[in-house]
């Protein structure tokens, strides 16, 4: 009788421990998940960034208005922009999933408006002045 105890008691811990390391396991994941959809949405931030940085330095841009450059930057570098935009939204549904997917879109769609705009106010205060 005393070893059916012990026996009953073993597999109770040992049913136990199993639940509890798949309680953990899950979220060890999501955590990961979380961490490498961070990792993703700042490196396409990066990679959107630096070709925006490559299409301020062209020469071909000295004489530009305000407005002709900031067109030109719109439609500059679709793919770093689309690859950081969807990065971003990954990243926004991972860390946010009860949030509506048109609110996280709504958000990565202002941060790339925000690079643009923001490349577009340091080509006009660094150009130099007209004649």
């Amino acid at each position: 009788m005393r070893m059916l105890t012990v026996g009953a008691a073993l597999v109770m811990m040992t049913s136990a421990a199993m639940m509890s390391s798949a309680m953990i396991t899950p979220a060890m994941a999501d955590d990961d998940d979380a961490k490498g959809a961070q990792k993703l949405a700042m490196q396409g931030r990066d990679d959107y960034w630096h070709c925006l940085a490559r299409e301020y330095s062209r020469d071909s841009n000295q004489g530009m208005s305000e407005q002709d450059f900031g067109r030109s930057v719109a439609g500059a570098c679709p793919s770093e922009r689309q690859y950081y935009r969807v990065a971003l939204l990954d990243y926004l549904t991972t860390q946010y999933p009860t949030i509506e997917g048109g609110a996280h879109l709504a958000t990565a769609n202002r941060a790339v408006e925000a690079a643009q705009k923001d490349i577009v106010t340091a080509f006009v205060k660094h150009r130099p002045p007209q004649k």
